[in-house]
């Protein structure tokens, strides 16, 4: 089998475990632990990093289609510790919209770039999109469980994104696909940071 595949269904199997394991915790603990496991989900900002992160670890091949979404992961959870001591940070939804663009137009260049680089690259990303869900989820009563919950479910999104990368690179017209889905998400960018200036 594909060592690629083979890390792609191992990561799928343990990110499906753990969420089956915190969406059980987040109904015991209530709605607000289970906010946090969805919080992933309300924002088409943070929906399109996540998963350009996943396709774009596949563009990029080797060590980067587990170490760059794990930089992400990382990163995140530094972010939200940060978000919950309600510490204020000037420019963070800026950061994501950045993101959302720079990610977009790493899928439509499909450009070769070296593992560490795109990895700090993206923790930087997942530190801004942790932190506005930890200063979002400031109120849940175990925020350790919603800690848990975002980053179980970004780390859903990820594999969402690997996996539709790899299939895409199976076939030119799957290539040109991910590339053209790149370019949609690089436009949402722009228009994201667009608002963000003028908001």
């Amino acid at each position: 089998m594909n060592p690629v595949i083979r890390r792609i269904r191992a990561g799928g199997v343990w990110v499906c475990g753990a969420g089956v394991s915190m969406a059980a915790q987040a109904h015991a603990g209530g709605t607000g632990v289970l906010s946090a496991w969805l919080h992933p989900l309300t924002g088409a900002d943070h929906l399109a990093a996540m998963i350009a992160v996943g396709a774009w670890s596949v563009q990029l091949g080797g060590r980067a289609v587990w170490g760059v979404p794990v930089a992400f992961l990382s990163f995140m959870l530094v972010g939200g510790v940060v978000g919950f001591q309600l510490i204020d940070l000037a420019g963070v939804e800026f950061g994501v919209a950045l993101s959302v663009l720079l990610l977009g137009l790493a899928i439509a260049l499909d450009r070769r770039t070296a593992t560490i680089p795109a990895a700090v690259a993206v923790g930087a990303f997942g530190f801004c999109d942790g932190y506005l869900h930890g200063y979002g989820l400031t109120g849940v009563e175990q925020p350790v469980w919603a800690t848990l919950g975002f980053l179980t479910t970004t780390a859903m999104l990820h594999v969402a994104g690997l996996v539709a990368g790899h299939f895409a690179r199976r076939s030119s017209a799957g290539q040109r696909l991910l590339r053209g889905c790149g370019w949609l998400v690089a436009v949402f960018g722009c228009c994201l940071l667009a608002s963000r200036a003028l908001g």
